[in-house]
């Protein structure tokens, strides 16, 4: 087993830089079904950049790299200690070379362990089998999307679509519910694991495991295999599209499978996966743990680049671009350029913003800001970044999800004359409110593009807080070119409420039963 972590190493590699083919062919599909000119469309294009600049830099396609998950196949006699210390030096190793986020941090401290080990991280499942070979299989799946999970008790009452009892109608309403509620939060489109029965621990297990199966696969119930058809077909009628902007494609894939359950108790468990679904599995030889074969196509079968579609709809684009706004602002900002931007306006920024998340939003509520934050920019990211001789290279940088902020953000806004915010998924009333009454606007960057918005950050001018861990510290970036869409304005306009309620009317039409 001379080999077994060296292939670990390169599972964790390939799983977070390089998406497998069967998820690229999948995105390529969305950019062929959506229109290049709109928002959802200019958004495809972008992560499609993101997932060659990712393979080719061999950095995280996206920078919350999640909890590393493993499912761990192996032949009866096979050292499981040593396998398992194995995969967490590989872990550790990853992170120490930027291709995992430092994200395993102390539930109650809020310490960042720095090397993604600790209590419960990385998880690893193990089981036996009467093959010869070993079985990794790893997911990264990251917490904007882990947020988006939902657990339904049948029979209940769900918002827009009645009542759902305990048979495969009432699963299915559960099922467009569950896609309904994630919104652009999860950064749509995605892909959804779906549990049905066991208990509240299992469900959840069980909803996971459907993440691992291929994206073209058939499922061999035909019950399920007619409900997954159903559910791709008509959770596109929602409309929520790419982001949450709104648009034709919402999800890429729908995976179901099944298990008993107590009589007293009836689960439908819903794993929700950004569409920057990060999934691979090699087979190893178990006496050298070398590998064999790689379980899913590998990125580089699946060019993203489509130099003939790219050039049909070069007019269209073209022609879009005219009715388009462009802004370029340069920080700090002033309430007058702020106020002057309207919903679907593309900003592009230059000068210094500043990364701000949880625990920065929680400190600024009571003290004050280490830098001048009038007219300024704040980031909710979390980077990836690596420390080269004195100084920091950003090494990955898309936008966390906003709405964990919202408890805080109007009043900082307030405090501190912010005249920006960027992250993904919008934020809610509260916020809406202060961007009217202050002077503010809200820009969704495209969620997981964490290669596209790096190559933006010219200079890393300075760090504050970096006891609060590398994620959540206050990072100081110097930046060039960054583009976000303005979703919220100083005018009280919100393009995320107007899609969450387009897509409730929508939602509404299938109410009325379909499976008997």
């Amino acid at each position: 087993m001379q080999h077994f972590e060296e292939s670990i190493y390169r599972l964790i590699v390939e799983t977070s830089t390089n998406l497998p083919g069967d998820v690229r062919q999948a995105i390529r599909k969305a950019r062929e079904a959506e229109d290049r000119a709109t928002r959802s469309g200019i958004s495809l294009s972008t992560i499609a950049e993101n997932i060659e600049m990712a393979e080719c830099n061999v950095s995280p396609i996206c920078q919350d790299t999640g909890m590393p998950t493993f499912v761990v196949h192996t032949p009866v006699g096979a050292n499981q200690i040593v396998m398992k210390r194995q995969i967490r030096e590989a872990v550790a190793r990853a992170t120490k070379d930027g291709k995992l986020r430092t994200n395993s941090v102390d539930s109650l401290t809020g310490a960042n362990t720095g090397d993604n080990l600790g209590p419960g991280t990385p998880v690893i499942h193990f089981e036996q089998w009467e093959k010869d070979e070993i079985d990794v299989r790893l997911i990264l799946k990251g917490g904007g999307c882990e947020n988006k999970n939902i657990q339904y008790s049948l029979p209940t009452e769900l918002e827009g679509l009645g009542k759902a009892g305990r048979d495969l109608d009432g699963i299915r309403k559960c099922i467009l519910h569950a896609v309904y509620q994630a919104q652009g939060q999860g950064c749509s489109a995605g892909f959804i694991g779906v549990g049905i029965g066991g208990d509240r621990t299992t469900g959840y297990e069980l909803a996971k495991q459907q993440l691992f199966r291929r994206v073209d696969d058939t499922n061999p119930i035909p019950e399920l295999r007619e409900l997954e058809e159903y559910i791709m077909e008509n959770a596109n009628k929602l409309g929520i599209g790419t982001m949450g902007f709104g648009g034709e494609v919402t999800l890429l894939g729908c995976k179901i499978g099944v298990m008993n359950r107590l009589p007293a108790s009836f689960f439908v468990s819903v794993a929700y996966n950004c569409w920057a679904y990060r999934r691979q599995g090699v087979l190893l030889d178990a006496q050298t743990g070398a590998i064999k074969e790689w379980l899913y196509p590998q990125g580089s079968e699946q060019p993203m680049r489509d130099e003939a579609a790219a050039s049909s709809s070069a007019g269209q684009e073209a022609a879009a671009e005219s009715e388009r706004r462009e802004v370029v602002l340069t920080t700090p900002l002033t309430e007058e350029q702020v106020r002057s931007l309207r919903v679907g306006d593309i900003v592009i920024l230059n000068g210094e913003m500043h990364t701000g998340r949880d625990a920065l939003h929680k400190y600024l509520m009571d003290h004050d800001s280490p830098v001048d934050l009038n007219g300024a920019v704040i980031y909710h990211c979390g980077p990836v970044m690596l420390k080269e001789g004195d100084s920091w290279k950003v090494k990955a940088a898309g936008p966390t999800t906003s709405i964990r902020e919202e408890p805080y953000q109007g009043d900082i806004i307030k405090k501190f004359g912010i005249r920006a915010v960027i992250g993904k998924g919008g934020m809610g009333a509260k916020t809406l409110k202060a961007l009217q009454e202050h002077g503010a606007v809200y820009l969704n960057a495209i969620g997981g593009a964490a290669q596209y918005y790096a190559e933006c950050f010219k200079n890393v001018n300075g760090v504050d807080f970096l006891e609060f861990g590398i994620p959540e510290a206050m990072w100081h970036l110097q930046t060039e070119g960054f583009a976000a869409i303005v979703t919220m304005d100083a005018h009280g306009n919100s393009l995320h409420a107007d899609v969450e309620r387009s897509s409730f009317e929508k939602l509404e039409q299938f109410k009325e039963p379909v499976f008997k």
